[in-house]
């Protein structure tokens, strides 16, 4: 009997280990051929760091932009595009930061925007809700290669390679809502070499901060990480190397990049 009972036991014992083993081996991550640094942005005056999952852009988001670019903005709805997470130059606010003009184009032009940073997400996610997942906010350039999109667009095919590429979108750092609130209206301009090229006001956006985290959360499920550029004012124009640009929206630190 004590035999028998030790058998017992001994198998037990190796049953157990055996789906111990079959556990881990579901759990444990898979060795990585090799590791890449996440895209992060500084959060102002803390040390901490907000990782980027994604960069998520509005198109034709002020009416005047909509009308300048051929659209109705009383009867359009609001349509969204990506650029990669590693698309973000940070620029310290008080510097200018020298910005890459790219290549394949000969039409480089700006689009100053108010940026959102999400600390969660969701899917069908409620206007009168959405500001609850906004972390905070920054200003950012939405950079795009403007003769490579418009050709695209021309053959009725995805112009990914006009606003999604290196550098394309700088920005400053993250501005918590608790240091700033919800940035929902006050100035935004886009300066060239001292001359002013786009000048609007946040209030005048088509579709609010709330309403675009609204709008996408029918499409995807946002996450924490998620970024929304939320569209630009009228005039977007080009620039070439040597250019100054200064962007400003009231209540954060202006923007300035150099193109060279």
């Amino acid at each position: 009997m004590m035999r028998s009972s030790r058998r017992g036991l001994f198998g037990l014992g190796a049953m157990l280990a055996f789906w111990g083993s079959a556990r881990a081996a579901e759990t444990s991550p898979e060795p990585l051929v090799f590791t890449l640094p996440g895209p992060t942005v500084p959060v102002e005056g803390s040390d901490k760091h907000f990782p980027v999952r994604r960069i998520y852009c509005i198109g034709r988001n002020y009416a005047e932009h909509a009308i300048e670019s051929g659209s109705d903005p009383k009867t359009e709805l609001p349509f969204f595009f990506q650029k990669p997470s590693d698309a973000v130059q940070f620029v310290a606010p008080g510097t200018t930061a020298d910005h890459p003009y790219p290549t394949l184009t000969e039409n480089y032009q700006h689009e100053i925007e108010l940026v959102a940073f999400l600390k969660s997400g969701g899917r069908d996610i409620q206007a009168e809700q959405a500001l609850d997942h906004v972390y905070g906010y920054s200003i950012g350039l939405d950079m795009t290669r403007r003769d490579l999109q418009r050709a695209m667009g021309a053959q009725k095919k995805p112009w990914e390679i006009g606003k999604s590429f290196d550098h394309s979108a700088p920005m400053g750092p993250v501005h918590p809502v608790a240091s700033v609130g919800h940035l929902t209206k006050g100035a935004i301009t886009l300066a060239v070499n001292g001359t002013i090229r786009q000048k609007s006001d946040l209030s005048e956006m088509i579709w609010s901060v709330a309403e675009q985290i609204a709008q996408l959360s029918k499409a995807n499920e946002l996450q924490a990480g998620d970024m929304i550029y939320s569209g630009t004012p009228a005039g977007p124009g080009p620039v070439v190397r040597g250019d100054l640009l200064v962007g400003t929206i009231e209540g954060l630190p202006e923007l300035s990049v150099r193109i060279v």
